[in-house]
């Protein structure tokens, strides 16, 4: 397999980001191209389900509330792909309460970061699963 990586580079590393606001999307696609990473975006939960499947990405950053298929349902979705069963899904959503993060981490989501949140914090968790 070709790479157009020159030795010593490291491999830069892609995120799927899912979310039904085109700002937030547009706003957390520059953010992590700025650290380095490759950015695809989705825009409800079909076709993050769709594009998981193809590009198989290291990290996928899902929004909870979203129309027709929403973030939860998505993640169930894809914890059951054998070849994404074990890709990190960092759920981010507004819903702050407590009762959402445990129905997100029931649904398969590897972590819950409720907005508005502090840029440090989301790099952390993101850091966590992709040192």
């Amino acid at each position: 397999m070709e790479t157009n990586l020159s030795p010593g580079q490291p491999v830069r590393r892609t995120i799927l980001v899912v979310d039904d606001f085109d700002d937030t999307r547009l706003l957390l696609k520059t953010w992590l191209e700025k650290k380095g990473f490759n950015v695809v975006e989705a825009e409800n939960g079909s076709q993050a389900v769709a594009a998981a499947q193809c590009l198989n990405p290291d990290l996928i950053i899902m929004d909870i509330e979203m129309p027709e298929l929403d973030g939860l349902a998505a993640t169930r979705k894809i914890r059951s792909m054998k070849e994404l069963h074990s890709v990190p899904v960092v759920a981010v959503s507004a819903y702050g309460a407590e009762q959402f993060r445990a129905h997100a981490l029931a649904a398969g989501c590897s972590e819950y970061v409720s907005t508005p949140f502090e840029p440090d914090h989301l790099e952390k968790v993101i850091r966590s699963f992709l040192p």
